[in-house]
């Protein structure tokens, strides 16, 4: 029997195999290689499937699970799962919670199911952060270069003239984020280069080039002073338009309107700005008066609120920096030193006006090029005493047929407003017989190339004159006894008061002007005192002496803090030992501590001891109620 043989054979029904040509087999291949690479992705999808359980469902799931299911048996016309869901939701929200109870202890209890048995959860890498500022130099640069000769000298008039010799556009956000995590609020100090550098108002006054003396500027006070000012800026709760300010600033006026919006767009686009895009309202309280603009305390204001912004950020309570970062851009520039101990440059007074782009991209440079930040030599720079303005340039004519100069260069934007007399008045001043050596602190002479001059130091009064202080100082003393003399002037707390004295004139001005503006109290003996809700502070006067303190309140997310500080220069090593006690029915809050001294007011809150009251401890009305008790520091030895 053979397998060709047609009677034991049906040929039809014997499967046919082609071969496969090339092309064919060439398709198959990546089907294949398609079939593969698919799978392998359901294979990864049922692997994570099976890796993460799934999240515990919440109660309104599992009662409407049991709510569909019956609603379909019993409407069986329903049009589908729409409806009974719609239902389900309507019912939901008509049940109380003793109703709710039944399905939110079940989905409690599958909760902590899952927790117990969930693995532990691996955080994810948190990603670098990324600087986010409103300090724009750039903004404030446009509308400087478009000023008239009238405004800027308003500008000048005001104590801002130094912001005319601004050159700097942008920030280097990389070395500002460097020193942010490098900024100590705590000690307001840079911990950079292996030492600490603190900071101080007399710093900002040599780099930004503002006053760093005077009243301290208070933000604060009743809203109804500035409500025509609030109106006129179309101030809303998110401040003051940017915009608005520059139209303002573009009319060719220099009055007071000029001089308010011009402060205002300032500080909120470089000096003081804050999280938000627009300028705090809250800068109109020391705007009423323009006239007082300059007797203000500038460089302290700048510090204190670049302080506060950075301690918020570090807190991660915003994500945006407040402040001006510029200062602590150009601060670390002129204190850390790339180029060598014994390099040598020149001063130039505000160092605002030394650095431009051309000058900031080299500098960045050299940084790259030793292996970042951090890697330089901190300086120690102290501007000349008893200087002013920044024309330091010296010369003395008619020795050997050519001129001595120190080496000072001056600043183009001062220089030209020296006037004829003024000219004169240098040539008196710096003659062959008697050379000031106010560009040569620490130091009883000067060399000049193969020549030495010896020189006589001059005399001059203190800057508190006017204040009470009779001392004649030489120029190698002066800075010395001005940073602790006793007649500093000090502000009168009140808003609207522009008194500016010693703390022994204020103590006098007080008790005659504002005698029913405070509390007089008598040392060692708890005084009871209550703020209202909308009272920021009290200001308290020592019936013994008359020494000032002011009873300080903010507002937190959880209560009032409370402090108190006295009134006095800075430097005054005076203190009083200071009790604040707090209670509501059988609890209470206290609080012991040393008075810390400020020339005036407190703006926002220094590192300093205090007490948190919640908010449950106030009164019906708002109002918070305190036991205080100051003892004389005479009796703390």
């Amino acid at each position: 029997m053979s397998l060709t043989d047609p009677q034991l054979v049906d040929c039809s029904i014997i499967p046919v195999f082609q071969v496969p040509n090339e092309e064919d087999a060439s398709m198959l291949g990546v089907n294949g290689e398609e079939n593969v690479v698919s799978e392998g992705k359901r294979m990864k999808k049922k692997r994570k499937k099976q890796v993460s359980a799934p999240r515990p469902a919440c109660s309104w799931v599992y009662f409407s699970r049991e709510f569909i299911k019956e609603y379909s048996a019993s409407h069986p016309e329903s049009s589908g799962l729409k409806a009974a869901t719609k239902a389900a939701s309507d019912a939901w929200k008509l049940m109380n919670v003793e109703e709710k109870e039944k399905y939110t202890r079940r989905a409690r209890e599958v909760w902590d199911d899952y927790l117990s048995s969930a693995p532990a959860r691996i955080p994810k890498p948190r990603k670098q952060t990324k600087l986010v500022t409103r300090c724009s130099p750039g903004r404030l640069l446009n509308v400087v270069q478009r000023l008239t000769s009238e405004q800027k000298d308003a500008v000048k008039d005001m104590g801002f003239g130094s912001l005319l010799s601004l050159r700097c556009r942008t920030l280097r956000r990389s070395l500002c984020l460097w020193l942010l995590e490098r900024f100590n609020t705590a000690r307001r100090s840079l911990e950079i280069c292996g030492e600490r550098i603190h900071l101080s108002p007399k710093d900002v006054e040599h780099v930004m080039g503002l006053a760093a003396y005077g009243k301290d500027v208070v933000n604060s006070g009743p809203d109804d002073l500035i409500a025509d000012l609030r109106n006129s800026y179309n101030a809303t709760n998110r401040g003051i338009s940017v915009r608005l300010l520059e139209e303002r600033l573009a009319a060719p006026e220099a009055g007071e309107d000029f001089k308010r919006s011009f402060i205002l767009y300032a500080l909120g686009t470089l000096l003081s700005p804050t999280a938000r895009l627009d300028v705090s309202p809250s800068f109109l309280h020391f705007l009423i008066n323009m006239d007082a603009v300059h007797q203000y305390n500038w460089g302290k204001f700048l510090l204190d609120r670049l302080v506060r912004e950075v301690s918020r950020f570090h807190q991660g309570k915003q994500r945006a920096v407040g402040g001006c970062l510029l200062f602590l851009q150009l601060f670390y520039y002129e204190s850390v030193s790339i180029e060598g101990a014994g390099s040598f440059s020149p001063i130039v007074a505000p160092c605002l006006s030394s650095w431009g782009e051309e000058e900031i991209t080299e500098r960045e440079k050299r940084e790259r090029e030793l292996g970042g930040y951090g890697c330089g030599e901190v300086i120690r720079k102290k501007s000349c005493p008893g200087m002013e303005f920044p024309e330091y340039r010296v010369q003395v004519e008619g020795l050997s047929g050519g001129n001595m100069s120190t080496g000072i260069e001056p600043n183009p934007v001062f220089e030209q407003d020296m006037t004829q007399a003024d000219e004169e008045q240098m040539d008196r001043d710096f003659s062959m017989e008697e050379i000031s050596v106010a560009n040569f602190p620490k130091s009883k002479g000067m060399m000049c190339g193969d020549m030495e001059m010896i020189v006589e130091p001059d005399r001059t009064a203190c800057r508190n004159k006017e204040y009470g202080c009779s001392e004649t100082l030489d120029y190698m003393t002066k800075n010395d006894h001005e940073e602790t003399c006793l007649y500093a002037p000090c502000a009168c707390p009140l808003p609207n008061c522009d008194f500016v004295g010693s703390s022994e004139q204020l103590s006098l001005h007080f008790s005659s002007k504002h005698w029913d503006a405070g509390r007089r109290f008598r040392y060692n003996i708890p005084l009871a005192v209550s703020l209202g809700m909308n009272e920021q502070f009290l200001v308290l006067q020592a019936e013994e002496d008359g020494v000032l303190f002011i009873l300080n309140k903010g507002v937190e997310t959880i209560g009032n803090i409370v402090m108190v500080t006295c009134i006095a220069p800075s430097s005054s090593k005076e203190n009083f030992l200071y009790d604040l006690v707090s209670g509501k029915g059988i609890s209470s809050l206290r609080l012991k501590s040393l008075t810390d001294n400020f020339p005036g007011r407190v703006e926002g809150f220094p590192p300093m001891d205090f007490l948190l009251i919640p908010f449950r401890f106030l009164g019906p009305s708002g109002e918070l109620k305190l036991e205080v008790c100051i003892w004389n520091s005479t009796e703390l030895g």
